[in-house]
């Protein structure tokens, strides 16, 4: 299994290590260590069961050549993103007034205080309908979940329940999703007709 954009901490891969997975992550600023490659998944080879990727597909480059390499590696895709294009009015003023709350507690949430100062801090993300169709184009879809996000980015005791209990009466969008998508057939036949050039697999 492959985590892509595992970052400085080594994200999932020693959880999934230890739940048995042989499991690799990459990243420009991966740890140091055998489950870990310092670098871009692009400049990955090998066979791999499946691919994990949190948050790293929405300011990825050129996506489609990078989807098209995803498909390569893997023939199954976990994809956990966010959809920072559905940040409306009403979340936005929300998410501000939590921050806002939390700072006065004496927490230091992690996300931005002010959202639109972020969005200028973060130009040309892809928006979430154009990394669905990109997936979908390759991949045949299992599983589509809306969930909460900002929680991640507050880090409140009561933030994820809260924001959970808004979404589900529709004061604001989920912008949290999560996908999962196997290869389609048409893009299975291509890959395995093209061999990997050094042999690598890793389950």
């Amino acid at each position: 299994m492959l985590e892509i954009g595992c970052g400085w901490e080594g994200g999932l891969v020693t959880l999934l290590a230890d739940a048995g997975y042989d499991a690799l992550g990459v990243d420009p600023q991966a740890p140091e260590g055998e489950r870990f490659r310092r670098g871009t998944f692009q400049e990955v080879d090998g066979d791999f069961d499946a691919v994990v990727a949190g948050r790293v597909l929405h300011h990825v480059n050129p996506l489609g050549e990078s989807l098209d390499k995803l498909a390569a590696l893997a023939p199954l895709v976990l994809v956990d993103e966010f959809a920072w294009d559905r940040i409306d009015d009403a979340a936005q003023d929300w998410y501000e007034a939590q921050h806002r709350l939390l700072r006065a507690a004496g927490a230091e949430p992690y996300g931005p205080s002010d959202i639109d100062e972020w969005r200028a801090r973060h130009q040309g993300l892809h928006p979430h309908d154009v990394l669905l169709e990109g997936l979908r184009a390759r991949y045949d879809e299992r599983v589509l979940e809306w969930v909460p996000y900002f929680y991640r980015w507050l880090g409140g005791p009561s933030s994820e329940a809260l924001e959970q209990t808004l979404t589900d009466v529709a004061a604001f969008p989920a912008i949290g999703w999560r996908w999962a998508g196997i290869r389609s057939s048409r893009i299975d036949s291509v890959t395995k007709a093209a061999p990997f050039p050094n042999g690598d697999s890793h389950r």
